[in-house]
């Protein structure tokens, strides 16, 4: 198949959305391009340009950027617009002068005239009005990005093949996963899985992320008994094994769109109930099982609006779901008393 050469596109709004998500995951510029597509070098630019106060905010970060874009294409027509400056700026880049040496002049001894920033006299030589007779004269000239390949995930199945039964939560046991990663200098992450319809999680704590532990943490789960209709996951590299997954779990599963994590929504939601005991930037290393899962064990007898301010274990149980999930047998003893206590049957 013949090489197709894309043409670079400013970066959009929706994925600077995903770059924040991905940054509060600890990503690294690499990792985010692959995600993106993009170049590291794009990401790395994107970020140190359009971060505010040290800080990435998505929406801030698009505002500057389009303000930015907006000033460029004014300054560009500022010397279309004026014939002297126009003259002037020809003649000094057929002189071989850079645009960066045309602004500092116009700056600070040729001030007679309209100053135009270097970006300005940029976008002029490269528009129609500039031409290639003047792109010559630049000491770099234009060259067009080579995009090299990146590791993706093949044969995925993306989320809007999901069925209308997973989409309105007319089930059980249709999953959401995620990672919650350890700060800069940390190790280890966490893997959080929540189920749709009882908004119940399961918190497994990792070492690493290699695709070869994750899917063996994912059998252990199963083997616990618990169930998979189905799994949606974004596009982190540690899946690149879903095929395997897939086969695995018995169920199939379900990648959103790339810089669309909040096309899943639940475990988004999930991970930042999750940082009320695991704050962001922690070293996930440091912290034992039994914390991880006295963590879960809280959030699943935690009541919640949108279930009518039951708790997910409670609408499990009042399903008879426990009949086919022992692992809850084990961690959520004092729930299980309590309501044998109550007269609700928890079959194991």
């Amino acid at each position: 198949m013949p090489n197709v050469q894309k043409n670079y596109q400013h970066i959009k709004k929706t994925e600077r959305l995903e770059i924040a998500i991905l940054l509060e995951k600890r990503y690294s510029y690499g990792d985010i391009a692959k995600v993106l597509d993009r170049g590291k070098s794009s990401i790395s630019e994107e970020i140190s340009k359009n971060k505010v106060k040290g800080r990435y905010d998505p929406l801030r970060a698009d505002l500057k950027a389009k303000t930015r874009r907006k000033y460029s294409k004014y300054q560009g027509m500022k010397v279309v617009r004026d014939e002297r400056l126009r003259d002037y700026v020809e003649k000094k880049i057929k002189e071989d002068w850079s645009p960066d040496e045309i602004a500092g002049r116009l700056k600070n001894v040729d001030d007679y005239l309209p100053y135009v920033s270097y970006l300005g006299t940029y976008k002029f030589v490269h528009s129609a009005y500039g031409g290639h007779h003047l792109e010559k004269h630049l000491r770099h000239s234009r060259k067009r990005r080579k995009y090299l390949p990146v590791t993706k995930l093949i044969d995925r199945t993306f989320i809007d093949q999901r069925p209308q039964i997973i989409e309105k939560k007319q089930r059980f046991y249709d999953w959401e996963g995620d990672f919650i990663v350890s700060g800069k200098n940390g190790k280890g992450a966490l893997l959080v899985l929540y189920e749709r319809k009882s908004q119940l999680v399961i918190i497994r704590k990792l070492a690493t992320k290699s695709p070869s532990l994750v899917n063996k943490v994912f059998r252990e789960i199963t083997g616990s008994e618990i169930r998979f209709n189905s799994l949606t996951l974004d596009n982190d590299i540690s899946f690149k094994k879903h095929l395997t997954l897939s086969r695995s779990l018995g169920a199939p599963i379900y990648f959103c769109h790339p810089y669309h994590s909040w096309e899943k929504g639940g475990v988004e939601n999930m991970n930042k109930l999750i940082r009320q005991y695991i704050p962001k930037s922690s070293d996930i290393s440091k912290y034992s099982e039994e914390y991880i899962l006295e963590v879960e064990s809280k959030l699943n007898n935690r009541p919640r609006k949108n279930l009518g301010y039951k708790t997910p274990l409670e609408v499990l149980a009042e399903d008879n779901q426990f009949q086919t999930i022992k692992y809850f047998d084990i961690i959520n003893l004092n729930l299980i008393k309590q309501k044998t206590a109550q007269g609700v049957r928890l079959e194991g």
